[in-house]
């Protein structure tokens, strides 16, 4: 009688706690190991009101006027997305230039988003582009802003690579310094897609909470923003304002794209 009783009732505990360790298991799974990784260098951006384009001479029709915006929190990650991490989830890049630390290139705006529409089917989680104004506020710095002209400094050399220092191609990331938030790249490197359908007209009629001008449209013609400048642009071309347009099909040797998420 005592050895049954002795072992009903260890045979009772053992099922217990099996059940309980799965039960916490289930609420303590460790995150996916590309998450991992992309989550490790995600900034932490709070919201705030900036001052988006530029009424400067020598802007474009497009990034005029200057106008006041606000956005809500969120994250950024503080590299331009690596060969590296987008053939873990893609298997390969058409990368032209090739090396897992340098940004993904010969990039089209509706590959991106496939990469990223895969990258939260493998991982469970939200990541998207910016908007415009996400990367705008983010590439002056946030909260954090000294007023630079390019992204953390006003001497383009520190921070970026472009036309007259990159030899008309990709480099690693984080190979110069970051601006006042912490990201690299962004002046320079490659040019980097946003969500934003490109309107040049769109500034004067913006609301100033969150704009966003996604639109999702089946035409290989429809135009979409790119921030940031690339290693093919002069210094007059890659203020943090600026900004430029592809077709979302075309693929485009110095175009990639960085990761965004919501604060949860």
């Amino acid at each position: 009688m005592f050895n049954v009783s002795f072992f009903t009732k260890n045979k009772t505990f053992l099922s217990i706690s099996l059940l309980c360790f799965a039960l916490l298991g289930c609420t303590s799974t460790p995150p996916h190991p590309i998450t991992q990784k992309i989550e490790q260098n995600m900034v932490s951006v709070q919201g705030g009101e900036f001052l988006m384009g530029s009424n400067a001479p020598e802007a474009k029709k497009s990034e005029k006027p200057e106008h006041s915006v606000f956005v809500d929190d969120f994250y950024i990650s503080k590299f331009e997305v690596t060969q590296e991490i987008f053939e873990s989830v893609m298997g390969s890049s058409l990368s032209y230039f090739q090396n897992p630390n340098v940004p993904v290139n010969n990039l089209s705006w509706q590959q991106a988003n496939f990469f990223i529409q895969k990258l939260n089917e493998l991982t469970g989680e939200t990541y998207r582009l910016p908007t415009e104004a996400e990367w705008e506020f983010a590439a002056r710095g946030g909260n954090l802003s000294k007023d630079y002209i390019y992204s953390g400094s006003n001497n383009i050399d520190d921070v970026a690579w472009y036309s007259k220092n990159a030899n008309n191609r990709a480099h690693p990331v984080g190979m110069k310094q970051p601006n006042e938030l912490g990201l690299y790249d962004m002046t320079g490197n490659v040019g980097e897609f946003v969500s934003d359908a490109y309107d040049d007209n769109f500034y004067r009629v913006s609301p100033k909470n969150n704009p966003n001008n996604a639109r999702d449209e089946a035409s290989g013609l429809v135009h979409k923003s790119v921030r940031g400048s690339s290693f093919s642009y002069d210094a007059d071309e890659s203020e943090n304002y600026r900004r430029d347009f592809a077709s979302q099909s075309i693929i485009m040797s110095d175009m990639g794209l960085r990761l965004v998420r919501d604060k949860k």
